[in-house]
This record gives structure tokens, C-alpha cells and sequence, in this order.
């Protein structure tokens, strides 16, 4: 294997992808074991991602375990070798859809669940401001909202996706009230 972090761009990719992790909420030692497997051309066993990134045994398993829940890393076998290997989902806009679907899994379901109970608790109570009851309302209907478009977006096929970012807010004038001009 060609060492990677012989090439200077590769280290700094590796060292900002650790840095981003940590805005992202992930270690910096997962977002660096996915750098690696991101822009490695074949599979890598644990110790050879322990070797090349300086990280002890233990962050790479826990590194890779979480990495593989979120289905952005896979274990491969290599003929001949006993060892798991891994190996990073490189489609970028698939990779991107795996992250989505995982976090609102972690994140906006268990959220839009206690949000739903809360207002139903809260609904016809004199006892708490009206502002606090309506407030909560809207909470869990925005998150709803969005989890609904999340998925009108998510069952879209991916050229139509690649198309509709491109679009941006250029989109808006196609939109009634948006004071775009068709």
C-alpha cells in the first residue's frame, strides 16, 4: 500500500476530517478513521489504520463500530487474510443519506415521540400558559414537518437530488409568494 500520509494533502485532509468530526459530534478519532478509509483505494484491517493514524487499539474498534451503525463502513473479508477489513462508502450523496437517515433515527424520531407526549399531556390544562402549550404544539409539528420532508426527499433517485441542490434558492421562483418572477 502506498502510504497515504506520505502526501501532505492527505494528512491535512485526514487531520481537518478529525477536527469537522468534533463540530459534528463524532470523536476525532472516528472522523479520522473515516478519513482514511475514505480516500484508502482498498481495504485496511485495524491495525494497519492503528499503525497509519498513531491511535490505539481500542478508539479504531469503537472508531469502526460506529462507523459501521451508521453504514458508512463495511467489514470485507481479503482472501488469504484472517483478519477483518474495512472499507468506507466512497458515493458521496449515498454516503450523505446513510448519515441523514441514522441521525433522525438517534435524533428527530425518539424527539417527535417525546414532543408528541408532551403536548398531549399539556393538551386542555389550564394550569400552564397558553404560550408554553402552543409553543410545544409548534415545536413538534415543525420537527414532524421536517421529518416528513426528509422523507419526500429521501425516496427522490439521486440525479433528481444532484439537480435539485444545484437549483438552490433559485428554486423559490417557481414558488407562489416567494417574489421570484417565473
Amino acid at each position: 500500500m502506498t502510504r497515504l500520509l506520505d502526501i501532505p494533502e492527505v494528512r491535512s485532509f485526514i487531520l481537518h476530517w478529525g477536527e469537522m468530526g468534533t463540530e459534528w459530534g463524532v470523536s476525532r478519532s472516528v472522523a479520522q478513521v473515516h478519513a482514511l478509509l475514505y480516500l484508502s483505494d482498498g481495504p485496511l484491517h485495524a491495525e494497519e489504520i492503528c499503525e497509519t493514524l498513531g491511535l490505539a487499539r481500542s478508539n479504531v474498534s469503537n472508531g469502526l463500530k460506529e462507523l459501521q451503525s451508521y453504514s458508512i463502513v463495511r467489514r470485507v473479508h481479503v482472501e488469504g487474510d484472517r483478519r477483518d477489513h474495512f472499507v468506507a462508502e466512497t458515493d458521496l450523496w449515498e454516503m450523505l443519506m446513510r448519515i441523514a437517515a441514522e441521525r433522525k433515527k438517534r435524533e428527530l424520531d425518539p424527539t417527535i415521540q417525546f414532543l408528541g407526549e408532551l403536548a398531549e399531556s399539556l393538551d386542555g390544562r389550564n394550569d400552564v400558559p397558553v404560550h408554553v402549550r402552543e409553543r410545544i404544539g409548534r415545536m413538534h409539528s415543525f420537527i414532524d414537518t421536517l421529518t416528513g420532508w426528509y422523507a419526500d426527499v429521501r425516496g427522490l433517485p439521486k440525479p433528481t437530488l444532484v439537480r435539485l441542490m444545484k437549483l438552490g434558492r433559485g428554486i423559490a421562483r417557481f414558488l407562489p409568494g416567494s417574489g421570484g418572477t417565473s
